[in-house]
This record gives C-alpha cells, sequence and structure tokens, in this order.
C-alpha cells in the first residue's frame, strides 16, 4: 500500500543521522591525516623543533576529535527525538 512505501519521519532521522555521522568521520579522519603529514614535514625540515611540534599537533589533533565527537553526539541525538 501506499502507507508502507513512504518514508516516515524517523526513517528520514536515521538516513540523515548515518550520512551525518559518516560525513563527520570523514572529515576528521582527513583533517587528522592533513595534521600528521604536516607535522612529518615540518619535522622533515627542521628537526630540532620536534619537541613544540610534536606538542602542536596533539592539541590540533585534540581539537580534531573533540569537533568530530561532537558532530556525532549531534547526529545521534537528531535520530532519537525524531522518534
Amino acid at each position: 500500500s501506499y502507507k508502507q512505501k513512504v518514508m516516515t519521519n524517523l526513517a528520514y532521522s536515521f538516513l540523515s543521522a548515518g550520512i551525518g555521522a559518516g560525513l563527520c568521520v570523514l572529515g576528521v579522519g582527513i583533517g587528522i591525516g592533513r595534521l600528521a603529514a604536516s607535522a612529518l614535514d615540518a619535522t622533515g625540515r627542521q628537526p630540532a623543533a620536534t619537541g613544540d611540534i610534536r606538542t602542536t599537533m596533539l592539541i590540533a589533533a585534540a581539537l580534531i576529535e573533540g569537533v568530530g565527537l561532537f558532530g556525532l553526539v549531534v547526529s545521534i541525538l537528531l535520530a532519537t527525538k525524531a522518534g
């Protein structure tokens, strides 16, 4: 019947939460990858600054992970509130 073919709001919320979580994880992965590549490049160019580069990289990685976790929590909240 027609009711079975139409997506409900709950189905849309789960779909959007899955897409949002996937995009969030993809963005975090790209961000961490670019960060690590830049840190390795900087360490190769100036080995004496390894400690400072590592510290800056860890702080930036923590911020990226925090934003990624926030995005995942928002996706989960949007999925659970629609039902």
